[in-house]
Order: C-alpha cells, then sequence, then structure tokens
C-alpha cells in the first residue's frame, strides 16, 4: 500500500477522534452547562448534520482545487472548529464549534477515498478505502478513549484542545506525504451531479444512512446506558469505548478485504448480524461481561459495511465519483444524526436507556432489506446484457440465472 495512505489514515484519526469522544463526555459536557443527556446529544445530531451538508457544499467549493490542496485546506477548517468548542462559553457556542469541524469530515474522506481508490490496482480498491478509514477506527481504540479519559480527569474542553492538536498533524502528513494529484480534465460539476440519477448510489447511501444509524442509535448513549443499566462505574466508559474500537478496527479491515472479493455477501451478512446483535443488546445491556461483548461486536459489524458501502458508491458513480463519494459520508453521518435524535426521544419518553437498541434493530433490519433489492435490481438490469451476449438460449437461460 502507498506511503499516502498513511497521511489519509493520519488525517482521518483526528477525524474520528473529534466525531467519537464527544460520546462518552456527554454526562459532563451537559453537566457542565446544565442541559439534559438528551440534549447534549445534539452536538452528535449538530456535527453529523454538518458532515451531511457540508459534505457536498465542500466538494464542490473545491471542485477547481488540486485535491492534495483541498485536504489541506479542509483540515484547517478541522483545527478552528474544535479550537472553537475548547473555549466555547456556552452550549450554543460549542454546538457552532462541532458544525464547523464537521464541514472539514465529509470532504476529507470523500476525496480521499477516491485519491486512495486512484492509488492503487482495481482489484485492491475496496482494500485501500479501508486503509484510509483505519485511521478512524484506530481513533476509536486509542484517541477517543485517551480523549474520554483527558475530559473526565482534565475537563473536557482539555480534550478538544489535544483533537485541535491532531488536526495539525494531520495536516502536516498530508502536506507532507500525499502526492500532487491532478483534477481529472473534462469533469464538470454536471458530471458529478449525473451520478445520483442511477439508483444503485442512492440505495447504497440509503444503505448507509440506515445501516450505520444501526450502530449510532445504540452507541450515542453508550455512557448513561452503561452506568445506569449495565452497573459500570463511570470510568468504565473509556475501556468500553476501546472494545468498541477495536470492533471497529477488526470489522473495518475484514469489510474490505472481503468486499474486493464478494461485496453484497458481504453486505448481507453484516446488516443481518447487526440487526439481530442490537435487538439483542436489549437484554444484555443488564450484564456486564455480555453488554461489553455487544459493544464490540456492533463496532464490528457496522464498520463492515463501510468499505463495501463506499466502494459500492465510486463503482456506480464510475468517471465522476468525488461527489458521491463524498455525499455517501454525509449519509453515514445522517445515519448517526437520524439515530442519535431518535435515541433521545425513546428515551425522553420514558422507554428507558436500553429503547435506542430498538431504534438501531429496525435500522439496521431496513439496510438489509434494501441491499437485498439493491441486489435483485442489478441482476435484473444485467439481464438484458447477458441476454444478448448468449449465442443460444440455453447460453441465454444460464447467464440470466447467474445475474
Amino acid at each position: 500500500m502507498p506511503l499516502a495512505l498513511l497521511a489519509l489514515a493520519i488525517g482521518a484519526f483526528g477525524i474520528g477522534t473529534t466525531e467519537f469522544v464527544i460520546m462518552g463526555l456527554l454526562p459532563e459536557v451537559a453537566s457542565d452547562y446544565g442541559v439534559s443527556i438528551p440534549t447534549a446529544g445534539f452536538l452528535v445530531t449538530g456535527y453529523a448534520l454538518g458532515v451531511m451538508f457540508g459534505a457536498p457544499l465542500m466538494t464542490v467549493l473545491g471542485t477547481k482545487i488540486p485535491r492534495k490542496r483541498m485536504l489541506m485546506l479542509l483540515m484547517g477548517l478541522f483545527i478552528v472548529g474544535n479550537v472553537l468548542s475548547a473555549l466555547a462559553p456556552a452550549f450554543s457556542v460549542m454546538l457552532i464549534g462541532r458544525v464547523v469541524a464537521s464541514l472539514a469530515h465529509g470532504a476529507f474522506f470523500g476525496i480521499g477515498s477516491v485519491v486512495a481508490a486512484d492509488l492503487v490496482a482495481p482489484h485492491k480498491k475496496a482494500g485501500a478505502i479501508a486503509m484510509m478509514f483505519t485511521g478512524l477506527t484506530v481513533a476509536n481504540v486509542v484517541g477517543v478513549p485517551l480523549g474520554t479519559l483527558i475530559g473526565q480527569s482534565a475537563g473536557w474542553r482539555v480534550t478538544f484542545a489535544v483533537v485541535a492538536a491532531l488536526g495539525v498533524v494531520g495536516l502536516a502528513g498530508v502536506a507532507k506525504l500525499v502526492p500532487d494529484v491532478p483534477k481529472p480534465e473534462g469533469v464538470r460539476l454536471r458530471h458529478e451531479l449525473a451520478a445520483f440519477k442511477n439508483v444503485q448510489v442512492l440505495l447504497a447511501m440509503a444503505m448507509t444512512v440506515l445501516g450505520f444509524g444501526g450502530v449510532f442509535a445504540a452507541i450515542t448513549y453508550i455512557a448513561p446506558m452503561m452506568t445506569h443499566v449495565a452497573g459500570f462505574a463511570d470510568g468504565s466508559v473509556t475501556w468500553l469505548l476501546v472494545l468498541f474500537g477495536l470492533g471497529m478496527v477488526g470489522g473495518n479491515l475484514v469489510g474490505g478485504k472481503f468486499a474486493d472479493r464478494a461485496l453484497m455477501p458481504m453486505l448481507y451478512i453484516s446488516l443481518g448480524a447487526l440487526a439481530v446483535v442490537l435487538a439483542l443488546f436489549t437484554l444484555t445491556a443488564h450484564d456486564k461481561i455480555a453488554s461489553a461483548v455487544t459493544v464490540f461486536l456492533i463496532g464490528a459489524l457496522g464498520f463492515a459495511t463501510v468499505p463495501p458501502l463506499q466502494k459500492r458508491v465510486l463503482d456506480h458513480a464510475h468517471g465522476a465519483p468525488t461527489l458521491a463519494s463524498a455525499v455517501n459520508i454525509g449519509a453515514f453521518n445522517l445515519g448517526n444524526a437520524l439515530s442519535a435524535w431518535l435515541g433521545g426521544v425513546v428515551i425522553g419518553a420514558g422507554f428507558g436507556y436500553t429503547a435506542p437498541n430498538w431504534v438501531g434493530a429496525v435500522l439496521a433490519a431496513a439496510a438489509l432489506l434494501l441491499a437485498v433489492l439493491s441486489a435483485a435490481l442489478e441482476r435484473r438490469e444485467g439481464a438484458p446484457a447477458a441476454v444478448v451476449a448468449g449465442s443460444t438460449p440455453e447460453e441465454q437461460r444460464t447467464a440470466a440465472v447467474h445475474h
């Protein structure tokens, strides 16, 4: 794998840390500002919505800027947002800081996915994308737990100051290691927008929203769920997030490996198992050991879907993949926002801290149904080409069956 992928992974590490560390610090932030846990959850929702809208906006603004320079500008925006969060005197100001930082997120991963895929042979593209996303997953093993520990001991403001420093390291890594890849000639905004006419691109994005939403319906409220229901001490949230992060790392790498071999079967297995595990979490959350194992599995199964879904978007938006890739990153975060909001609704309605797990299970099951629908449509679309290729009726029937 090219060394440039390391630079992309470094940037992803910083972004992943700021995205997920807030989940372990929700009680501290809520207490400091005098707001409820569901209200503090808007820091997750606001960030996710910022990614969703910022991804296409920043990508469109960067269409005339070389990709390396755009990646550097995005990391600069990320640094500014985290500094603002660290210094925020009021909850509303912190929310603004989170949104500012989030504007860099989608375009960085979207453009970075295209750059990563272009750096390797076609049969290694999903693996290259997974390598970049490894920075995001490793952030959950190292950055998020460490940030949570710092936030609980020295104050959450220190955590966001450290995250801003990580952004500086990421910026330096991109400047040093990512090659100056020229912008593709002849690709205009209308070509990028044309990808959204492809129903398979839209279905992949819908799967992203629902599948990833299933993960974060549960994980957004992991701190209160584990302390109030499972009976863990506040300090245990740190190593529980490590477990989640280890699951993410393993799931991401496995998903990248098998997506290059059997993409749709990988999605069927990961989404189906995710729905089952989330449903069971309503029961396992009452036991310390069972809940810890479940947190790991949610991370693994959830992130096993990332490389195949991102590759599926790139495959079906070939020729002009940058905007579609970035919007799909926004779709991940739309899922975060939707699930964080729905989780807060069911908690606020008095159904308890385990209720978001049922929300997640339904969302993951819906994503699985869309995957089945997508494959069925793809077989139908592929059948005519296969029929033309067949020179005999028997060959035509055989080709149709395989599609």
